[in-house]
């Protein structure tokens, strides 16, 4: 028994050689995680060109061919990426250049596909975080049309949806009510609204009606009036009928 493990450790280290010996001479048979996307299928057989031995893929490596101020603006030979209004580049506005943080070029198992990493946009400089429209393209929905403000007043950057507040929900447009965002939202702020300045509502209006009903806390106005074609059944009723429509 004893006379059999030196031969059984030799096996193991000769194969583990092999291996070794294999992972260098075909890395990309090895060890590579699927095959390269179509702009570096020239490299496929040079994994030392973006890989560093024991150390993975390196900034530095990528930089060597893709300038950073040129990124989503010129190719690696200096050639102008034509139909700008569609490219984007914001990689100039990045806190560090870590390319492998949202990069991977290789496509992944045949059987997922998965390798490519999601943009954080904690990337991003602080000044340009909130500056939504210079990368996105504002939606052309009857609501967004004629929204003039940056999206993070409603939106969240780590997904489109939900936004803060929802119109079909907690306040219908329909009707008289279907105007102009600037007519209830001044100076572009979303995040506050006025009832105020239009037909009968003036404030003393507003405030005499209500006092007269008993009401003194109507700076809210949605908080009871969530459909303006429907008067509230009480103060406060947030959860009532609508009314059918003819």
């Amino acid at each position: 028994m004893k006379k059999k493990r030196p031969v059984l450790l030799i096996v193991i280290a000769l194969n583990l050689v092999a291996l070794i010996a294999l992972a260098f001479a075909y890395p990309h048979l090895m060890v590579s995680p699927g095959p390269l996307v179509k702009g570096h299928e020239e490299l496929a057989t040079d994994c030392f060109a973006c890989h560093a031995a024991w150390r993975g893929a390196s900034t530095q490596r990528c930089t060597a061919c893709h300038a950073v101020a040129d990124v989503g603006l010129k190719t690696t030979q200096g050639v102008p990426i034509p139909n700008r209004t569609v490219k984007v580049s914001f990689h100039q506005q990045l806190i560090e250049q870590d390319c492998m943080a949202c990069h991977s070029d290789h496509q992944g198992p045949r059987l997922t596909q998965r390798s490519r990493k999601p943009f954080s946009h904690a990337l991003l400089l602080a000044s340009v975080r909130e500056q939504c429209s210079s990368c996105h393209v504002a939606p052309k929905d009857t609501m967004h049309r004629f929204v003039q403000a940056e999206c993070s007043q409603c939106h969240a950057s780590q997904a489109w949806k939900p936004a803060t507040f929802d119109h079909t929900r907690l306040f219908v447009l329909d009707r008289d009510h279907n105007a102009a965002c600037e007519t209830c939202h001044q100076n572009h702020d979303y995040s506050r609204y006025t009832c105020y300045g239009c037909h009968e509502h003036s404030q003393a209006k507003v405030r005499a009606k209500h006092l007269k009903e008993g009401i003194r806390d109507f700076q809210n106005c949605v908080e009871c009036h969530r459909d303006p074609g429907v008067e509230p059944k009480e103060h406060g009723g947030r959860e009532r009928g609508r009314r059918e429509r003819d």
